[in-house]
């Protein structure tokens, strides 16, 4: 009797690794989007082994799933490294948090300048007259800051340099040709999405991330939720940091930063990407003008900015891109 056998586990801890050790063995694999795997109603609390596996057998045979990327085992690992380097950010962020909160408990106030963590900042936590125990403390802390600081610049600097392998280098310099785009984002975009050409448009692109509106609607009424935060959450939140700084500058001015990031690129990228920029920026203003919220207004922008990457990398220069409404 002839069969075809297929097997599947649900993506997670493992990540690939159990993928590539089956595959190497000659057994058919994939590993199914956990988000996509219906469940029964009323039942979501009762998770077995056995309930797991007659679920991922169903989704098997019924094709109601969706199935994971597999990216190359050299993406993998630098998708990991820059994940690495966000953990340190994190670290760096709680390291700041506790130092302020130190000051504060000691009615210790910066007053000598506009912005916190120059190095203006850094000379006068240093001189701070504090008894011995309470100096002890503080110089532990900024020990740490200084450490993060240090290993993040390291970090970034190994980052441009892997952005310049050549299966990166080309795609990174284009998506720096966008306002709020650096390599560092841009390495980030390529390494969590692997293939682009895997979307059919840019509206799956933007659904794949999670940026395009929930809704419950019922008969003529339309009722939109808040955006489905499915999918990518790494690369979610650095297009809506990106989305921030459409709020500032005037539409169609370029930074000379922004300049010198788009030298070397083809004209046809240059150009797209200007014409997306002043769309964005433009659509901040009028979505202030209408009162939005802010931050409403920056996932929206968001939105977009993901739906103009998709056309970047599959080289829809052409024509615009579909925009998620």
């Amino acid at each position: 009797m002839n069969a075809h056998i297929v097997c599947g586990y649900e993506a997670g801890c493992l990540g690939y690794s159990l993928f590539r050790e089956l595959s190497a063995a000659g057994v058919e694999c994939v590993i199914l989007a956990p988000s996509t795997i219906p469940t029964e109603k009323g039942k979501k609390r009762l998770k077995t082994d056995k309930r797991d596996a007659m679920r991922i057998a169903q989704c098997l045979a019924n094709g109601t799933y969706s199935p994971v990327h597999i990216p190359s085992e050299e993406t993998e690992e630098i998708k990991d490294y820059i994940r690495m380097r966000n953990d340190h950010k994190l670290a760096l962020k709680r390291i700041k948090q506790q130092i302020t909160a130190f000051c504060l408990r000691h009615k210790l106030q910066y007053v000598t300048g506009k912005h916190k963590w120059t190095q203006k900042h850094i000379d006068w936590l240093s001189k701070l007259k504090l008894n011995d125990m309470q100096r002890e403390i503080l110089n532990e802390y900024l020990l740490t800051f200084n450490h993060l600081i240090e290993r993040i610049a390291l970090m970034d600097k190994r980052i441009e340099e892997l952005s310049q392998k050549p299966e990166y280098k080309d795609k990174a310099k284009k998506l720096s040709c966008f306002i709020g785009i650096k390599t560092i984002t841009a390495m980030t975009v390529l390494a969590e999405v692997g293939d682009f050409n895997r979307f059919s448009d840019a509206g799956h692109f933007a659904s794949y991330l999670g940026l395009i509106p929930g809704e419950d609607s019922s008969g003529e009424k339309q009722h939109r939720l808040s955006i489905t935060k499915a999918g990518n959450t790494q690369v979610r939140r650095l297009l809506v940091e990106a989305a921030h700084c459409y709020n500032r500058g005037q539409i169609g001015y370029k930074s000379k930063d922004l300049k010198n990031r788009q030298s070397g690129c083809s004209a046809e990228s240059i150009a797209y990407a200007d014409r997306a920029n002043v769309r964005l920026r433009k659509r901040y203003f009028q979505f202030v003008c209408r009162n939005k919220n802010p931050n409403v207004a920056c996932v929206a922008i968001a939105r977009e900015l993901a739906c103009f990457i998709w056309g970047m990398m599959v080289n829809k220069y052409d024509r615009k891109p579909q925009i998620v409404p």
